[in-house]
């Protein structure tokens, strides 16, 4: 098996349990009946509100969107940050896309198709599914430029955690 194989398989498994521990831990997946009836739109809409873990994270130029993936056939829903329309339809060029969290220095990662990436090219990958590195720092930033030089880079959004 290939390192790079071996290193998506990982990424996906983090991923998975990343996003589904919390409702594994909490019973959310007892079984089902054989027949439900169906859920009314605005019902669904308020449970699908309900689960956004970015909920109470100032976001600019940035909003959560569930997106699905699919591992090895089998869907995974899962709630992610992307970057507003009008900001992923600007022309960039000259750097990558990272994120950065200013009063730590530390970087995040964005989530291209089913791997975790440190950098992104374009502004339809900037896809953060990590709400944990969101929280756990008062201000992260979508930064474009250089990395190695993350305070001359232009910031493009925003997200703040008030505690």
């Amino acid at each position: 098996m290939s390192l790079r194989i071996a290193f998506r398989a990982v990424a996906v498994v983090l991923t998975t349990v990343a996003l589904g521990g919390p409702a594994l831990a909490s019973g959310a997946q007892a079984a089902t009946p054989a027949f439900s009836a169906p859920v009314p739109a605005q019902a669904r809409t308020a449970t699908v509100a309900a689960d956004n873990p970015f909920e109470g994270i100032d976001l600019s130029g940035l909003h959560a969107e569930q997106r699905t993936m699919w591992p090895a056939g089998n869907p995974v829903r899962y709630w992610a940050l992307v970057l507003d329309t009008d900001l992923a339809e600007q022309e960039y060029s000259g750097g990558t896309f990272f994120l950065y969290a200013p009063a730590t220095g530390e970087f995040g990662w964005f989530l291209d198709a089913d791997i975790p990436q440190r950098t992104v090219d374009a502004p339809a990958q900037v896809v953060i599914a990590d709400p944990g590195f969101l929280k756990t720092h008062p201000r992260v930033e979508i930064r474009y430029g250089t990395p190695d030089m993350p305070e001359q880079a232009r910031t493009v959004a925003t997200a703040a955690t008030w505690r």
